[in-house]
């Protein structure tokens, strides 16, 4: 179900990152959240290769990169730094981000440092801005953050197990084969410490989510994509709105029948949107 060659480079604190590298021409640059990993965007890379060059990395922690037990390396600005690395590695210019749920911010973080190597973005259920004072995401990171969620997550592998059920729109879009290869990328307690980590950071990174949003002007006047999933149980029309008032260069396609993981739900229907996008502007 992945038929791509696996590829690995060192992280600035010295993890092996797993990424695939697929294609030719402009690079599109697929950043994933939790807890998923590059798995998540084979469809569209399956799709999108014959005519760019597809990059998808896995957050160290995440997929078949390799684990940290050092708790700050869980930090989304150091997953940000690992991108940010890779992207200088790979000599990336004129780059597409593709970013869903934590690849927002951490996507956005290199559009902000380097935005003259960013020519476009395409956001999918995502944010970018600090969530503190919202209950909805104050709650949820808290109880996930708490010895409770930390059991669910990693003795039960709840994100998997739980969560991305729940934040589809229709549970048949992910087969039984590809849940599978979401539990077995991290299939032990000791494997989801960085999926565990993250939820505690929607409240707790928040300085550094505010310092990405108070530069937001190096990245909100490019062209920008909007996939929006519906039914999302994570990010709803409140974020989906924000977005179309602070972009500048704003195209918005919204999916009734899908929720939180479009590249999983609806491939078929993101595969023409993203061509044509791109194509725009070229």
């Amino acid at each position: 179900m992945f038929p791509f060659e696996s590829r690995f480079a060192t992280s600035p604190r010295g993890h092996m990152m797993h990424y695939v590298d697929e294609g030719s021409g402009e690079p599109i640059v697929f950043v994933h959240g939790n807890p998923a990993w590059s798995f998540e965007f084979r469809h569209l890379i399956g799709g999108l290769r014959s005519e760019f060059r597809c990059v998808a990395p896995d957050h160290i922690g995440f997929g078949l990169s390799s684990r940290s037990h050092q708790e700050e390396d869980h930090h989304p600005a150091v997953h940000a730094e690992a991108l940010a690395a890779l992207m200088d590695d790979l000599d990336l210019h004129d780059v597409t981000l593709f970013m869903s749920d934590w690849g927002g911010p951490i996507g956005l973080d290199f559009a902000r440092q380097s935005p003259d190597r960013v020519k476009r973005l395409i956001i999918a259920n995502t944010w970018c801005w600090p969530v503190n004072r919202d209950l909805h995401f104050w709650f949820f990171s808290k109880m996930m953050s708490g010895p409770l969620g930390q059991y669910l997550i990693k003795r039960r592998n709840y994100f998997v197990n739980g969560v991305m059920l729940r934040a589809v729109g229709n549970k048949d879009s992910l087969s039984e084969e590809a849940m599978e290869h979401y539990r077995r990328a991290q299939p032990s307690p000791a494997e989801r410490e960085a999926n565990a980590a993250l939820p505690g950071y929607i409240v707790g990174a928040t300085d550094w989510l505010q310092t990405i949003w108070d530069e937001r002007s190096a990245f909100n006047e490019k062209p920008t994509l909007i996939l929006w999933g519906n039914k999302d149980i994570a990010f709803r029309t409140k974020e989906l709105n924000r977005w179309r008032s602070e972009l500048v260069d704003v195209r918005t396609h919204e999916f009734s029948d899908c929720g939180h993981f479009l590249p999983e739900e609806a491939p078929d229907r993101i595969l023409p949107l993203m061509r044509a996008f791109i194509s725009q502007g070229r």
